[in-house]
Order: C-alpha cells, then sequence, then structure tokens
C-alpha cells in the first residue's frame, strides 16, 4: 500500500478541489510530504466522516461523482497509514476516473461581474442586488453556472436572478432608485415575478452547477441578470466583488428546457407556523404538497400544470440553527410510499451543495413534494457573535444570519422521453 499507486487518487479525487494551494482549505494535500506530515489527521477525520465534508446521507438516493469514501477507501487510508505511510514510484500512480465529471464546467462561454466592488453598509447582514445586462443577442441556454465570490469573508450567499425582457424595465427603475452600485434586495430581486427565473445560486462549500446533457435554462436575448450578494459582517466589513461564469448551449443542443424551482411552506416566510423557542433542543417542521397545478406559473411557463415532471438535482437550505434536512416524493400523497431524494442527517451551515441524482425522480400529479427541517435553539447550540455565545432567543423565518429558513431548491424539467 503506497501513496502514489493507492492514497494518491483518492486525495485528487475527493480532497484537493479544497485542499490545494491557494484554495479554501487552511492546507493543501497536492504532495506526498504535505500528505504524510498529517497523515494521523487524515486517517481520524476520514474514519469518523467528517472529511471529506459531504452531507448526504448513503442509502437515501445516488448522486452524480458523490464525494463520501466507500468503505473500502477508508480502509485504504487506514492501512496506509498503519503500514507506515510509505511512498512507494511516482510510475504507478493512476489518474482518478472521471475526476471531474458532473462537478466542474467543461469551458467558460461568458464571464458577469459585479459593476464595481461593493462594500456592506447594514450590519450584521445586507442584501445588496447588482444589475448586470445579459449581452447574448440570440437565444442561448446556460447548461454550467459556477459563482466566483469576490471576498468569502463577507459574502454569505449568492443568487443570480434573470429577467426576460418584459421585466428588465422594472429592474433598471429599483436601481436608479437607490445611489450608488445596485439597490437593497431582502427576500427575492424585486421586479416582476412572472418574468423571474433562477440562473443558479452559491452558498458556503457549494460548487459548480453541471447540468445533465440536453438539459439547460433559457436566457432570452434582451434579458437582465440580477446578482444578490448576501453579506454578513460579523467578522469584519470588507469590499468585494464578485463574479458568475457560466456554459453556454444554443437551442439546437437543447432538448429539455429546466427551471430551478424553489420549495417551501409559503405561510412561513409570513411568520406563520415555523415558529423556533428558545432553548428548545430538537424543533421541526415540515411541509408537503402538491406542486402540479401551479407548475406553468411557479417555473415561469418552462413547464405546464397539471403535468409528470422530472427532478434532476436536489439541494437544501437552513442557517445555522438547524440539525437535519430530509426531502421525499411522497407517491399519491402517502407518508408509507416514498422516494427519497436527499437525506441530510448532519447539517452543516458551512457545506451546502446541490446534488445531482444519478437517475432522475419522476412526480406525477397527485405526488406531494415532502421537505422537513429540524433545528437546536438550545444554549449549547448558538453561533458565536463577538465570539460569545448569546443567550437562545426566539426564531422563525427571516433572511438574516441570525434567523432561520427551511427550503428545497430542485432543478426540474419535462420526464425524458422513453
Amino acid at each position: 500500500m503506497t501513496y502514489h499507486k493507492d492514497v494518491r487518487p483518492l486525495l485528487e479525487a475527493k480532497c484537493t478541489s479544497c485542499h490545494a494551494d491557494g484554495d479554501i482549505a487552511p492546507f493543501a494535500l497536492d504532495t506526498y510530504a504535505q500528505a504524510v506530515a498529517l497523515k494521523d489527521s487524515i486517517r481520524r477525520v476520514v474514519v469518523d466522516r467528517t472529511m471529506p465534508p459531504y452531507l448526504p446521507a448513503p442509502g437515501c438516493n445516488e448522486y452524480v461523482a458523490p464525494k463520501w469514501l466507500s468503505e473500502e477507501e477508508i480502509a485504504t487510508i487506514e492501512r496506509w497509514v498503519d503500514e507506515g505511510a510509505k511512498e512507494g514510484d511516482p510510475a504507478d500512480y493512476t489518474p482518478p476516473p472521471a475526476l471531474s465529471q458532473g462537478l466542474t464546467l467543461d469551458r467558460v462561454d461568458l464571464t458577469l461581474a459585479m459593476p464595481d466592488a461593493y462594500t456592506p453598509r447594514r450590519s450584521p447582514d445586507d442584501y445588496h442586488c447588482f444589475v448586470l445586462d445579459w449581452p447574448e443577442t440570440e437565444t442561448k441556454y446556460v447548461t454550467g453556472f459556477r459563482v466566483k465570490p469576490g471576498n468569502p469573508k463577507v459574502v454569505h450567499h449568492v443568487i443570480a436572478f434573470g429577467f426576460r425582457p418584459k421585466g428588465k424595465q422594472a429592474i433598471y427603475d429599483l436601481d436608479a432608485a437607490e445611489p450608488g452600485p445596485g439597490y437593497t434586495c431582502f427576500g427575492d430581486a424585486g421586479g416582476d415575478y412572472e418574468e423571474m427565473f433562477t440562473l443558479g445560486a452559491w452558498a458556503p462549500g457549494g460548487t459548480d452547477k453541471v447540468l445533465p446533457e440536453g438539459v439547460g435554462i433559457e436566457v432570452p436575448p434582451g434579458s437582465v441578470i440580477v446578482l444578490q450578494v448576501h453579506y454578513n459582517t460579523l467578522n469584519g466589513v470588507e469590499p468585494d466583488l464578485s463574479s458568475i461564469e457560466m456554459q453556454l448551449s444554443g437551442p439546437d443542443e437543447i432538448e429539455r428546457p429546466a427551471a430551478i424551482l424553489w420549495w417551501t411552506n409559503f405561510r412561513w416566510p409570513g411568520g406563520e407556523g415555523m415558529k423556533i423557542p428558545a432553548g428548545e433542543p430538537d424543533v421541526m417542521h415540515s411541509f408537503s404538497f402538491d406542486p402540479t397545478p401551479y407548475m406553468d406559473l411557479i417555473t415561469g411557463g418552462v413547464l405546464q400544470s397539471g403535468q409528470p415532471f422530472a427532478i434532476l438535482s436536489v439541494s437544501h437550505h437552513m442557517h445555522q440553527l438547524g440539525t437535519r434536512g430530509y426531502q421525499a416524493i411522497r407517491h399519491g400523497g402517502q407518508e408509507t410510499d416514498e422516494t427519497c431524494l436527499l437525506d441530510i442527517p448532519r447539517w452543516d451551515f458551512n457545506w451546502q451543495d446541490s446534488y445531482t441524482l444519478a437517475r432522475e425522480a419522476r412526480f406525477e400529479p397527485g405526488d406531494e413534494l415532502y421537505l422537513e427541517c429540524h433545528w437546536d435553539n438550545s444554549p449549547a447550540n448558538q453561533p458565536l457573535v463577538d465570539g460569545e455565545k448569546p443567550e437562545p432567543r426566539d426564531v422563525a423565518w427571516g433572511d438574516g444570519t441570525q434567523d432561520e429558513m427551511c427550503l428545497g431548491v430542485f432543478l426540474v424539467s419535462t420526464p425524458k422521453t422513453p
């Protein structure tokens, strides 16, 4: 058992996307010298399954390019350390198969950046929208998406909304009404909801989003992109200049147009029902509903109401009190007949991502899309503020980092033709 033959391919496949020089992890694992110096720590965190930080539980569903280590892979690292962590011959190295398949963009066709650097003006949370003109003169489909947060110290999350030409003027009006770059925008980007669509999003831990072959999100010529950036200033106030990169395709390359579906109980943002009392160690709220009668409205006409649809990727969003998330299709609305989409038994706010299903899930009219969230609002689980844990307080739905949310986010399209 040697580094080059057995361990290096594992580290490159599952670790060095973060643990590389200049990347987000605090140390690199690019070389034998770096790996052997940390061999005991590597062994401990992979056995504990705290690394790689991959949130979905095995057994719920299967995902494209999962980051979790198999029991065999964990045993390989254990044995390598136990046998003396030998380097071996570099000639024995074989690159991991399909290292980037489903995880990184094949190419970057378009980059859009904030027009100027912006320093957050509100504390502790500042939601600000930046208007970016779409430069393409023909209809294009976004098939891959990447956010490049300019300053991860203050960027909490980024969402890229699009507005079709009919909704563009309303966005320009919002931008003009506020001095300086962009405008304040809590919740969403404002403007005309019927003309709005979503291109993609990023939160801590997020990676590139690559859509399945033949699937894309349509952007008509004359559209405008709004980059909503949520800044959190608890760690200080610093400027940011974030951008997005996209992989584009023409209409002749797209078989199934897609949309991003944001899913929650829409009474919760209005202050009804999602109460998380101070001191409670396990609070659960759930929601189950059939969206098919309203799909034309909530997907901007991409999907027809009353028809089956396909779920291609799934993700979950809570804030810092979250402990567990669960999503499923309840066939015929029955709790006893479920297809598990995503089960996150140990939520980590710092490692949010989306997960492409290895086999798309079919949703039929009469099914229900089930969403479940758990939170711990006990004294021991309070997030640090200025280095101290505050006393628990009653928490409900809110846009701030110290508020909470319960969201499922799904990439949906028409079902694949048999």
